[in-house]
């Protein structure tokens, strides 16, 4: 039998195989945007996905920038779904952790390298100019940033076809890359687990979603998603802090000028500093939201279980288990015990939620934890529930709470009985935090994985639409 030609996506294992491929692997999200090269354990750089926005139209990136200072807001490229709103801010910022923060080299551009000069003409200046024209397309390759850097890109489970084309249109226009891959995060997440099959449960900044995996496939039909991430998690504390006698206010760090150290319970005694200028409400926002992480580092727990944290006597239970002291940037402080539990079961009971002043914290039975596995379950083949259930991988910034698998374990086990459930979560903070960057990492690492690059000669050949039938 003839041997079949090789698809043109083939071609470019002659030149990015093996060792000498520098991959490029970025990872954007909601609260952080990742970015580092394949093959390495931990994205190199890690830059809040938030920017600065100064009012004479001008730009910051990176937590150095985030200052006070007048006309000044901020804002994010994505929206909370983790799908890109601002294209421009996210281009600029891509390319701030690419270029700017990870360092990829850069060739010297042949209008400033000197091997390119041409003698000027004594007495023709117009075919002086002709000649530098002529010389404009050359040296704007060379200036592409990412020439010889294929990339690796990661979406959420249900990004458009749209914002994929869009995608890889700014990699291989603005950038010239020589290679793009566009990887769905939950793939990357089990692949990093070891898992070609597994029911992924992906708890961050923004929001919380259940997919299923089959052979490395994603089953549309399972996508489940909700609000109930980190985010969420910062409303609820919010509403605690509301409901506590005294009533707790959030000052954020920034506004601190002194302080001095008070009793449990009583009024901060901390100047603050004042401003000639009117401080946005979104930076407030912004540099409470760093207060709210804080508290739920280390104060805010999951209820283990067995059982709902609203049972009978569990809330008394609670009461007498030892309590956590946290301190305020201005001074004042104050043991949460019970509180800390309540603050978190939100997430597995839609009863036990702060109602919340806003819609934000408004919550139904199905964007809970369980209610989101159990419709995704419900949403496929019976026959491959078990495979999925045997092969759990939890992962997001949010799931590393204390007891928040404990927890899990207890649900799942009380809603499939007859089923034996095995929970995959990564020991370290850093691999759940990264879980897809380090699935992207590893696959772009591959050296059989070097044939499914959609190169740049494809690429021109069939147009963005191309993204649409090879990154499935």
């Amino acid at each position: 039998m003839a041997q079949q030609p090789l698809p043109s996506s083939v071609q470019p294992t002659d030149v990015y195989g093996g060792d000498e491929v520098s991959a490029i692997v970025l990872d954007p999200g909601y609260i952080n945007t990742r970015a580092g090269f394949a093959g390495e354990e931990m994205p190199k750089q890690v830059l809040p996905s938030f920017y600065g926005h100064i009012t004479s139209n001008r730009d910051v990136f990176g937590d150095q920038a985030m200052y006070p200072r007048a006309d000044f807001e901020i804002r994010n490229y994505m929206n909370r779904d983790s799908v890109v709103e601002d294209w421009d801010a996210a281009t600029k910022i891509w390319e701030h952790a690419l270029v700017n923060r990870l360092g990829i080299p850069r060739p010297t551009p042949p209008s400033k390298n000197g091997l390119n000069n041409k003698p000027k003409p004594a007495a023709e200046g117009e075919d002086v100019e002709m000649a530098d024209e002529a010389d404009l397309d050359e040296t704007e390759n060379y200036e592409k940033p990412m020439a010889e850097n294929p990339l690796l890109m990661t979406e959420a489970a249900w990004n458009s076809p749209k914002q994929r084309e869009k995608a890889i249109e700014i990699c291989m226009e603005n950038w010239a890359c020589p290679a793009f891959w566009l990887s769905k995060t939950p793939v990357l997440a089990a692949f990093a687990a070891g898992k070609a099959t597994a029911l992924v449960l992906d708890v961050g900044g923004s929001n919380t979603s259940v997919t299923a995996i089959f052979d490395g496939m994603v089953l549309k039909r399972s996508v489940q998603r909700s609000p109930v991430g980190g985010v969420w998690l910062s409303s609820q504390i919010r509403s605690l802090f509301e409901a506590s006698e005294p009533k707790v206010e959030v000052v954020p760090t920034f506004m601190v000028e002194n302080k001095k150290p008070v009793e449990a319970g009583q009024p901060a005694d901390a100047r603050l500093k004042t401003f000639d200028f009117q401080i946005s409400p979104s930076f407030r926002a912004y540099e409470e939201e760093r207060v709210l992480k804080e508290f739920k580092e280390s104060v805010v727990e999951v209820w283990r279980g067995p059982g709902r944290y609203l049972a009978p006597g569990n809330e008394d239970y609670a009461k007498n288990l030892p309590g956590r002291v946290f301190e305020m940037p201005d001074g004042s402080n104050q043991m949460w015990r019970e509180q800390r539990f309540k603050v978190a079961e939100g997430m597995w009971d839609d009863n036990a939620a702060f109602p919340g002043a806003t819609e934000e914290g408004k919550i139904t039975k199905a964007q809970t934890v369980p209610g989101l596995i159990k419709a995704a379950l419900d949403s496929i083949d019976v026959d491959v529930r078990p495979a999925l259930l045997a092969n759990v991988v939890v992962t997001g910034s949010t799931s590393l709470l204390p007891g928040f698998t404990d927890r899990l374990n207890h649900e799942l086990t009380a809603m499939f009985p007859s089923v034996k459930v095995k929970l995959h979560a990564a020991g370290l903070s850093s691999e759940r935090r990264f879980g897809a960057w380090i699935g992207g990492s590893i696959l772009g690492s591959l050296g059989t994985f070097h044939q499914m690059w959609i190169s740049r000669k494809e690429y021109e050949e069939n147009g963005p639409g191309i993204v649409e039938k090879r990154c499935k």
